[in-house]
């Protein structure tokens, strides 16, 4: 805390001191009872023999919109947080310039990426071929902003050890709802460097890796993943029918059509094929596919290089990043991995980017709601401002709790990718990042289309009108949920990670959510969400003994509010853990015990009411095509 006391007293004035503020003119408004005195101006108006509405025709009153803050200044649980882990003064520093940039300048650009998206020109004005894709110019500034930040290369220099990425994690957290969806090719491009940094740094990617964690806007680079064909999105095993075909010089020409390419206007991309051999024929499934690096060039014609962008996608959000469906015509690329070897070999770029997608996960949520406690304060219905609705209040207080859970549990897994990144983690750390990466995704994902929905509410009509800029944090936040594995492929991984690690991940995480239980068991006001989490884990093991004995199918029928229950027990536990540390303020102690009001064990709950009996999925089947349940079932 003296750290931080130092910071607030003098570093980050220091830094706002720095930046010029603009003059604000306010107009406050009030609202009239009736019987009242006309207002001043209507007073004015009508002495000047003008009533209103006679002129503009518009009335007197204009809505005050609402302003965004500094987002780390706002953000008190962000502050709290780096200062019980990385007391930093110049982390501080660092993210206070960082969101007051957001404020006044970036935030701009981003609203500029949404108004102005990406088109696709396929031929120059005389008839050549092209497949150029026009960004914003916005768009190219958030480039350049992410290289001199570090988004990436923090990851990387690992300047604060095993916090780094905590620290770059935080930078992203404040950048993302203001980031116009830059955010995606960074995620990707971070996951490119990860999968680089694990196979070995060597040619023919030596460059292309000091590219992608570099912080000279002129040199780097952005990386695709072009991994979904026509056929598969997460069922690459099967869906997979790129080939490669094997050159003299050791490089490959790949030829395929890859249905969907995010960031398309990458400088390099990572992908998934098959080798063929001489006969020209390729080995079917997970073991026939192999990681390759190519890059993204031009000839002296302006041609790409065995590439041709077919068409642009037109998705319901995320329109300020270029997604495309591209033809592979002899595009040359280098294998990366051992042959046969390429699914395993991503398996840590899924790590990276499931984690960004959490972070922006959370990141939405905590945008919707400062706009939406700003509003709060500015907005007045029926005789008084929003913010003096105890309904309103809770509301906005419900959506601050899940806010506070989903930032804590994706910060703890920031954590533990840092302590293993730093050689650092016990077998325990490893364990609990296998389990908690599916989980922290696939929960965060649907809660932040679940926040932000309720945020957008909070506006009235407004939060429904384009220009305003806020439903489109709706529409980009339902990617969340989709992107690098739905819900129940996700539910499904976790399943995957409990039987390959023999349940030594479950292990692993029963035991750490009882340690973080211990801190508080002597914290009096903690006692009652100390009681549920503890309860709810007693439920959950319970659970999974008694499912060890059942058939395959029903554990994949609970496998959904399995995963469920495995966040939210581990986000009260983090909650509560929070609510402890010295530094710790009445509102953490009051989210952590809202947070365990709710069902905690989810499975349990459900497994009591016979929802995973195996007579089900042909019940199931039958509701939803309407028909009439087979007899045999």
């Amino acid at each position: 805390m003296s750290a931080m006391n130092r910071w607030v007293a003098g570093g980050c004035c220091r830094v706002l001191c720095a930046v010029p503020r603009p003059l604000v003119h306010i107009r406050l408004v009030s609202a009239a009872e009736p019987g009242t005195r006309p207002s001043h101006e209507d007073q004015i108006w009508e002495a000047a023999g003008q009533p209103p509405f006679s002129r503009a025709k518009t009335g007197s009153f204009f809505q005050d919109r609402p302003v965004l803050k500094n987002p780390f200044l706002e953000d008190t649980l962000l502050r709290g947080y780096l200062s019980r882990h990385l007391p930093q003064e110049a982390v501080f520093s660092d993210l206070c310039a960082f969101g007051e940039r957001m404020a006044k300048e970036v935030d701009g650009w981003g609203r500029d990426c949404e108004v102005t998206p990406p088109r696709l020109v396929h031929f120059d004005p005389w008839g050549r071929r092209v497949d150029h894709i026009v960004t914003s110019p916005a768009w190219k500034r958030m480039k350049d902003l992410s290289a001199r930040e570090g988004l990436v290369s923090i990851g990387y220099e690992r300047p604060f050890g095993e916090w780094s990425r905590v620290y770059q994690m935080s930078k992203l957290y404040i950048f993302s709802p203001s980031s116009g969806l830059y955010t995606c090719p960074l995620a990707m491009t971070d996951g490119a460097a990860k999968v680089t940094q694990s196979l070995g740094v060597s040619w023919p990617i030596e460059e292309a890796y000091s590219r992608l964690t570099s912080r000279q806007p002129e040199r780097f680079w952005t990386s695709g993943q072009w991994m979904t064909e026509r056929q598969g999105g997460s069922d690459v095993a099967s869906g997979t029918e790129t080939v490669a075909v094997p050159q003299t010089d050791g490089s490959y020409k790949l030829n395929g059509f890859k249905w969907f390419t995010s960031a398309t206007d990458a400088d390099m991309t990572l992908t998934l094929a098959r080798v063929q051999d001489r006969r020209g024929a390729t080995t079917p499934g997970s073991r026939g596919l192999s990681l390759f690096y190519a890059e993204v060039s031009r000839d002296e014609n302006g041609q790409l290089k065995g590439i041709e962008v077919q068409r642009l996608k037109d998705k319901l959000g995320t329109r300020q990043m270029p997604t495309a469906e591209l033809l592979l015509d002899g595009l040359q690329a280098y294998r990366l991995s051992e042959e046969g070897r390429g699914v395993a070999s991503i398996a840590n770029m899924l790590t990276i980017t499931r984690i960004h997608n959490s972070i922006s996960a959370a990141a939405a949520m905590r945008r919707v709601v400062q706009l939406a406690r700003d509003y709060a304060t500015r907005r007045t219905a029926f005789g008084k401002l929003l913010k003096d609705h105890p309904l309103h209040m809770q509301t906005l207080a419900r959506m601050e709790v899940e806010t506070r859970g989903a930032f804590l549990l994706v910060m703890d897994v920031c954590r533990l990718l840092g302590r293993e990144e730093n050689s650092m983690a016990t077998q325990l750390d490893t364990h609990l990042l296998r389990l908690l990466t599916p989980v922290v995704k696939l929960y965060t994902g649907k809660q932040a289309v679940a926040v932000v929905s309720e945020g957008l509410e909070s506006f009235g009509g407004q939060g429904y009108i384009e220009d305003t800029g806020l439903p489109g944090l709706l529409r980009d936040a339902q990617v969340l949920s989709i992107w690098e594995g739905t819900t129940n492929v996700l539910s499904l991984d976790v399943l995957r990670c409990v039987a390959r690690s023999s349940g030594m991940v479950l292990h692993a995480f029963f035991t750490h959510s009882k340690s973080l239980l211990a801190g508080a068991s002597s914290v009096s006001p903690l006692a009652s969400a100390v009681k549920a989490v503890d309860v709810a884990l007693s439920e959950l093991e319970a659970f999974v003994k008694a499912a060890a004995t059942r058939a395959p199918g029903y554990l994949e029928l609970a496998s959904r509010d399995l995963a469920y229950s495995l966040a939210r027990i581990y986000t009260g536990a983090l909650l509560i853990d929070h609510a402890c540390w010295k530094g710790a303020s009445p509102s953490d102690t009051y989210a952590a015990l809202r947070w365990c009001e709710q069902d905690l064990c989810l499975v349990a709950s459900k497994e009591a009411k016979g929802c995973y009996d195996p007579r089900t999925p042909p019940l199931d089947a039958a509701l939803v095509y309407d028909r009439a349940v087979d007899s045999e079932s």
